[in-house]
């Protein structure tokens, strides 16, 4: 395969449609439209289909997607080997929102520090949302919470959480029974499955459940009196309103939670690097 006609394809899929493709190529639309058609012709499946206005992957695309980036990466791992530079290109990462906002910053900017030529592109959702990027190849690797299905993965951990239970301001004890009303990320977050769990485990299942997008949206929801949830407390230790609601521990089956970094197949350098520096964490614990 010509890795012109990969590169043309897999920029058409990140920028979402064949314009804006065109113009981070420097190329005219109708380039763009004519490389991918003769690409399709000369594979005999189509790549896309049209939705509307927006070009959508066929299964045949999704499947080329993930070859193409393997195949586009190892170009440029070749290239950059040949050439005895440092390290340096794109690394596309995925991550949890808690370890994105209270873990990643120190973490990334260390790396900066010794990789200026290297530019991270960070993602953020649930665990689930994380591996299924994973899966798709639109991300190299990404950070994510247990419990989670390892499946055809590589992995190493990264840090360690403590959850607390959180409710409103001036609740002297939380249990189950205070969780009537959960306040939680969508389906696929792993501390959404740790409450879950210690509601069954006393026979109890929430009544409502109210979905947020953020950490900040959970703990004002929490303060305003809606409901419980369960949050990191290093994430509760940066959010706004901390001191508008009241912690409260877990047990300890359910308290501890740790982050792993996972990736498919061989880790590029700049991988390797964020690897490294990730180490001293794990020594940390082990210590």
């Amino acid at each position: 395969m010509d890795l012109d006609d990969l590169h043309i394809f897999r920029c058409v899929v990140r920028e979402g449609g064949v314009t804006r493709a065109a113009s981070l190529l420097n190329r005219v639309p109708s380039n763009v439209t004519t490389r991918i058609k003769q690409f399709e012709e000369r594979l005999g499946v189509p790549l896309f289909r049209r939705e509307g206005r927006s070009l959508v992957l066929t299964e045949a695309g999704r499947t080329l997607l993930g070859h193409a980036e393997k195949l586009l990466q190892l170009a440029d791992l070749a290239e950059r080997e040949l050439r005895g530079g440092g390290v340096r290109g794109v690394l596309r990462l995925g991550s949890i929102e808690s370890a994105a906002g209270a873990r990643l910053p120190p973490v990334l900017s260390a790396f900066h520090a010794h990789h200026p030529d290297v530019t991270i592109e960070l993602q953020t959702g649930t665990t689930r949302a994380m591996l299924r990027q994973l899966e798709r190849h639109e991300v190299e690797a990404a950070f994510v919470s247990e419990p989670f299905e390892h499946g055809p993965v590589s992995s190493m951990p990264a840090f360690d959480e403590e959850l607390v239970l959180i409710a409103a301001e001036g609740t002297a004890e939380a249990g189950p029974e205070r969780a009537r009303t959960v306040v939680a990320f969508p389906h696929g977050c792993s501390y959404r499955q740790r409450l879950f769990a210690w509601l069954a485990e006393a026979g109890r299942s929430p009544e409502r459940i109210l979905e947020m997008s953020s950490y900040h949206a959970i703990v004002a929801c929490v303060a305003a009196g809606t409901g419980a949830a369960i949050v990191p407390a290093a994430v509760l230790d940066h959010a706004v309103l901390a001191t508008a609601v009241a912690r409260h521990p877990l047990p300890d089956h359910l308290r501890l939670s740790r982050t792993h970094l996972v990736w498919s197949g061989e880790a590029s350098p700049p991988l390797r690097s964020l690897m490294t520096l990730l180490e001293p964490e794990a020594r940390a614990r082990r210590s």
